[in-house]
């Protein structure tokens, strides 16, 4: 019978030197932590990772409890996702966002928010990530930062661009295309030259792939906007070597074992070669990707969710094997809610066995050399390769953007995984194979189906928090976004954080650059802009 892979690269019963003929070593492998960088970014020699769980629900001052919580058990970097008002840049007294306040997230809309995500943690020695709007999370990190005394130079962590397919498969935050990747490549700029440590252009292929992605499929679409996102950097004449060693691919990890890790060392030797051979790159470390991962939450199942722990300690040995710089387990209860204090420990113990019992970490790249993983590693890398040359000839990512092209892309993946799901093709243990009877399947369900309301205070609040400011101040420094904006030339970053300082909100910033593009203030025509329209 014939075998594939979930990409379906086909895969034979045994492999050999055969499936190696002319295999060049320095050429495709390379020794670790050189050109180009299939076995990994990293000298030979024991190494760790970043070990976090994604974090945030409700208001930011449970977040910032849950955080010291993880830290106190041994997580060494925090990852913080908002809820899906604040990823749509949508405050929480909009009328629209009241029962989603908290429930998939932290509820953040202000730079009083962020203080209070962060108080008391060490800012300066902490990697701080976020799955929240990057140009508003920079802002705040470096004026949080200011304020605590900590220099913007001194940061690490990242912050997520996805300027193209957010709007398609994520959270759409209502704003022109053009406008989506002048703020990128704003807030990379600003990154570079006052926050040189943090990692401010971290492509995510994770939240997209989720629609049903294989894994050149994933890896291809990423390209095109790493691809994209350079260009348009460069075209302001940012050196490539500037701002290119900060650059952090964050990936998913399905169940598909040997083809994710192949996944990985192919996108670094792709990576690799394209920085230097494309765009002209001379720092070793500009083609040297820090890869960063999360384990698939579309693989996880509400049915029997004591097997996603299973499913999260495979992928994540997977990571391990391939050689990656941090990690993020889904948790077991992700079917059903935000992560509960319960699989949290699950996914952070996880990692921690994995890391002080196995010795896996001893080795690097201790599958470099398998006939199968170097002959798969190849295929993935070619049919990503051929993908990414197939969309770019049909246009530009902008403009492929505005025709719906990438929106008609995800439709028919999401639709292809729901029926591979259907016809079993996809096997998923406990959901279309091996199922129980609802009344004995009750392990861990007490904890996975443990409910919280949504964090309906925070719209008080936010109707208090604008009363109570210095409204002169928010209207100048939000006239002062818009019209910049009008300004191609102009870098958003200044403007933006003078008006967060200032008080504004995520909401009424947003709103505010969405006029200077023509759009209105309030996609759902709903609330109005504190600012009459010029």
């Amino acid at each position: 019978m014939d075998q594939f892979t979930r990409s379906k690269i086909p895969i034979k019963p045994v492999y050999s030197p055969e499936d190696l003929a002319g295999f060049d070593y320095p050429a495709q492998l390379g020794q670790p932590g050189s050109f180009p960088f299939t076995r990994g970014i990293r000298p030979a020699g024991a190494w760790s990772w970043i070990q976090r769980e994604l974090s945030g629900e409700g208001d930011p001052q449970t977040s910032n409890k849950q955080l010291k919580y993880l830290i106190a058990q041994g997580q060494t970097g925090i990852d913080v996702i908002g809820d899906a008002p604040s990823q749509a840049l949508m405050d929480p007294d909009h009328p629209l966002a009241a029962n989603a306040i908290g429930t998939q997230g932290v509820s953040i809309c202000c730079l009083q928010d962020f203080r209070d995500l962060w108080a008391d943690l060490p800012l300066e020695s902490l990697t701080i990530s976020n799955s929240i709007s990057s140009f508003f999370t920079a802002a705040a990190l470096y004026l949080v930062a200011k304020e605590h005394g900590v220099s913007p130079r001194v940061l690490r962590g990242s912050i997520i661009q996805a300027p193209f397919f957010t709007e398609d498969c994520g959270y759409a935050t209502q704003m022109p295309v053009g406008l989506r990747v002048r703020l990128t490549c704003d807030s990379i700029e600003f990154c570079t030259r006052e926050m040189p440590k943090f990692h401010a252009f971290v492509e995510d292929t994770y939240f997209f792939s989720e629609a049903g992605l294989d894994v050149v499929e994933e890896m291809a679409l990423g390209f095109i906007e790493i691809r994209h996102i350079i260009r348009e950097l460069l075209k302001r004449g940012m050196d490539i070597d500037s701002f290119a060693p900060r650059i952090a691919i964050l990936l998913n990890c399905s169940m598909d074992f040997f083809e994710e890790i192949a996944k990985i060392r192919a996108t670094r030797r792709i990576f690799s070669r394209m920085m230097q051979e494309e765009f002209g790159a001379k720092d070793p470390r500009s083609c040297a990707p820090v890869i960063t991962c999360h384990t698939s939450g579309l693989s996880l199942t509400a049915q029997q969710p004591f097997n996603n722990i299973v499913r999260g300690a495979v992928q994540s040995l997977a990571l391990l094997l391939a050689g990656v710089q941090a990690i993020e387990i889904s948790a077991f209860d992700e079917a059903f809610r935000t992560p509960s204090p319960e699989s949290h420990l699950v996914g952070l113990r996880t990692q921690q066995v994995l890391g002080l019992e196995t010795n896996v970490t001893k080795v690097v790249d201790p599958l470099g050399g398998s006939y199968y993983v170097e002959a798969l590693t190849d295929q993935v890398e070619k049919r990503i390769l051929d993908m990414i040359a197939d969309i770019e000839s049909r246009g530009d990512a902008v403009s492929l953007s505005d025709k719906g092209w990438f929106k008609a892309f995800f439709d028919d993946v999401m639709a292809r995984y729901a029926q591979q799901i259907k016809d079993g093709e996809l096997p998923k243990v406990g959901l279309n194979c091996f199922q129980i009877p609802d009344e004995e399947d009750t392990l861990l369900k007490d904890v996975a189906e443990a409910k919280f309301e949504p964090s309906f205070h925070r719209i008080q609040w936010a109707k208090d928090y604008k009363a109570g400011r210095d409204i002169g101040r928010v209207k100048a420094a939000l006239v002062r976004c818009r019209e910049l904006a009008k300004i191609e030339s102009e870098n958003l970053m200044p403007p933006l954080i003078a008006a967060f300082e200032a008080g504004a909100t995520m909401g009424e910033i947003t709103g505010v650059m969405r006029m200077a593009y023509g759009w209105p203030y309030d996609p759902f025509d709903m609330t109005e802009s504190i600012i009459r329209e010029a």
